[in-house]
């Protein structure tokens, strides 16, 4: 793994055709593929089929695959290399409502001065697709300089991520020989503290659940039955009120089986990283860090598991007041887990926690939505010092080693289907306001991206 020679031809290549760069990113965000929304369905097709086109354009073998939902894009290059990797995105966007909070339309892109540059303003700007060209365009500039495609390039474009992915572990699956590598890159992360590279080697798994509790068979009069008949809210939220003890630790047994204490080494990197959580928490209108007694921010953030209400409903709420015990409460729940908690040990106990609080009139019926566990990459691999060198000599600042408070299930697919590690680097902010209206991509951030997997590429050779 040593510098390509011509690796400042690759960059400068890269510089001098931002502008046309831009030109096709602008092109690839008016297509509306919105994958969660059957009326946009032929565009979700476009996009691949746009894609494909690109890729095909630049020397990679590239298809269009059908899945039972919205198509796979897969592209290769040539074979002959030291070892192949596979770099995903994905093609779909988030829905765009409210509309009415644009500034512009979603799918009228436009180059515009931000606080601290120009930006990029479109639904999917961020989220994946910028990220994802930042791929293409350093593939495109190596081709240009070099004459052919780095060998042993597999690419794998989704387009199903934003409505869950439903046929991407099928796929994977059964193209599982075709896909293999010996490492994958997702770039679908953001910058450490809005400047400085990371690449993120530790994901937070999830499982997430929908409780029902049903009483009466009708909303009951409180005056009259109230006292006398259960109430489903009120044994729901005794429920999910004892989730969690005074000093913040979730409550279900077992719950931390499998769950590792930072070792010293990361205790001491994480720590000299100047996690703010009071910026982060300043930044939506709060000011104090809530969660286990004893944990340093970053830790909670990262590497502790959660459990979280994400909604409730039950009974009357609309205007005005109408006194009624309820005949039915739901609540949606979900779990962020880390090390090797068991998703599937995680659901049952949480079920059975709920059923302890169940009185004999009332029912209780749960709908799983989604399990997965944590990602945990082996650094040692001397792919990642590479790739954190590469990074160091872009952005002119040394790449952090972070972890990560989300759930990408993709990582943890390549992992247990494909048998392989993933290197998370993105280019994101955290002000993207991804999956929010006027969603944004910085262009010094697509520049310097696509500068760094020229880079990265180069150093993997």
């Amino acid at each position: 793994m040593t510098r390509d020679a011509r690796l400042d031809e690759v960059l400068d290549r890269l510089d001098q055709g931002l502008d046309d760069a831009l030109d096709r990113l602008v092109a690839f965000l008016r297509i509306p593929s919105i994958s969660t929304d059957p009326a946009h369905a032929g565009d979700v097709r476009r996009a691949a089929e746009w894609l494909r086109d690109e890729l095909a354009g630049i020397g990679f073998d590239a298809a269009v695959r059908d899945t039972p939902g919205h198509p796979m894009v897969v592209a290769r290059s040539q074979p002959g290399g030291a070892r192949p990797i596979l770099f995903y995105g994905h093609y779909d966007v988030q829905p765009v409502d409210p509309l009415a909070l644009w500034d512009r339309p979603p799918f009228d892109p436009q180059i515009e001065d931000g606080a601290d540059g120009k930006v990029i303003r479109a639904r999917g700007a961020s989220d994946d697709k910028g990220q994802l060209m930042t791929f293409v365009e350093a593939f495109r500039a190596w081709r240009d300089v070099h004459g052919e495609l780095p060998p042993d390039l597999i690419l794998l474009f989704e387009g199903e991520e934003e409505s869950g992915s439903p046929s991407l572990r099928p796929f994977l699956r059964d193209n599982a020989e075709e896909l293999s590598a010996s490492l994958a890159m997702i770039c679908d992360t953001e910058l450490f503290g809005g400047t400085r590279p990371a690449i993120v080697t530790q994901l937070r798994g999830l499982v997430g659940e929908e409780v029902v509790i049903r009483g009466a068979d009708r909303d009951l009069h409180s005056g009259l039955f109230g006292g006398l008949a259960a109430n489903p809210i009120m044994v729901l939220a005794q429920a999910l009120a004892a989730l969690k003890d005074a000093d913040g630790r979730v409550t279900l047994p077992g719950f931390y089986d499998g769950v590792a204490d930072l070792t010293p080494e990361l205790r001491r990197d994480w720590e000299s990283l100047g996690f703010d959580a009071a910026a982060m928490l300043g930044r939506v209108g709060l000011s104090d860090p809530i969660g286990e007694k004893g944990r340093m921010p970053v830790e909670m953030a990262w590497n502790r598991p959660t459990a979280e209400i994400n909604g409730i409903t039950g009974g009357y709420t609309g205007d005005g007041f109408k006194t009624v015990l309820p005949a039915e409460a739901r609540a949606k729940v979900s779990f962020r887990l880390t090390g090797q908690q068991d998703p599937a040990r995680i659901r049952a106990a949480f079920r059975d926690h709920v059923r302890r609080f169940l009185p004999p009139d009332c029912t209780v019926e749960f709908h799983e939505h989604g399990g997965s566990p944590a990602s945990v990459m082996d650094t040692s691999d001397p792919a990642f010092a590479a790739a954190r060198q590469a990074l160091g000599e872009e952005w002119g600042q040394g790449a952090a080693f972070i972890g990560s408070g989300g759930s990408i299930p993709i990582a943890g697919d390549f992992k247990t289907i494909l048998g392989m590690d993933s290197m998370l680097i993105g280019f994101a902010r955290d002000d993207d306001r991804i999956h929010s209206p006027n969603e944004k991509y910085d262009v010094r951030s697509f520049a310097k991206g696509a500068r760094s997997w020229a880079r990265i590429l180069a150093a993997l050779r």
